[in-house]
């Protein structure tokens, strides 16, 4: 989406977030002021930061929608910004405190992309160099491909 376009789709009133905010009551994100199931780390007006509490590394965090919102394409054009200032926000914390060489940012969109929880969340994981044998490729390894060796060339950012 161009700028202009994004300006005017978030400038339209009609997507604005609801003041209220719908919650299901037996929804892990939903109970955000559940200290026994979530660590709030920040938030802002639409949407909060939270620890995984099965982190796949020290640092690992989501972001979610105060709202209960299962997709990412139902966020409004105010999730969308707020999302990401505070996915922005936490990669300051966490480049201070973790130190990483780079993130992996993920949504798992869909039952059949592995989401277990009908609530969005963005994961936001701290990477290091050595955290995996091989992190070429990326989100690529989460189904049969190819190779990355297969992917060397000059379109591949290893030299030749």
């Amino acid at each position: 989406m161009r700028l202009a376009n994004l300006i005017s789709w978030t400038s339209r009133s009609e997507h604005r977030a609801p003041r209220t905010v719908a919650r299901e009551p037996n929804c892990l994100f939903c109970m955000r002021d559940d200290t026994s199931v979530n660590t709030i780390q920040r938030e802002n007006d639409t949407c909060y930061v939270r620890y995984d509490n099965y982190p796949a590394v020290d640092g690992h965090v989501e972001v979610v929608p105060k709202r209960h919102v299962v997709s990412y394409f139902d966020l409004t054009p105010r999730e969308v910004l707020d999302a990401h200032a505070l996915l922005v926000e936490s990669q300051v914390e966490l480049n201070s405190t973790h130190r990483p060489d780079g993130y992996t940012i993920g949504i798992n969109e869909g039952r059949a992309a592995g989401r277990t929880i009908d609530h969005l969340h963005i994961h936001l994981v701290p990477r290091h160099y050595g955290d995996v044998a091989d992190p070429r490729g990326g989100i690529r390894q989460v189904l049969p491909g190819p190779s990355p060796d297969d992917w060397t060339g000059k379109f591949s950012a290893d030299p030749v």
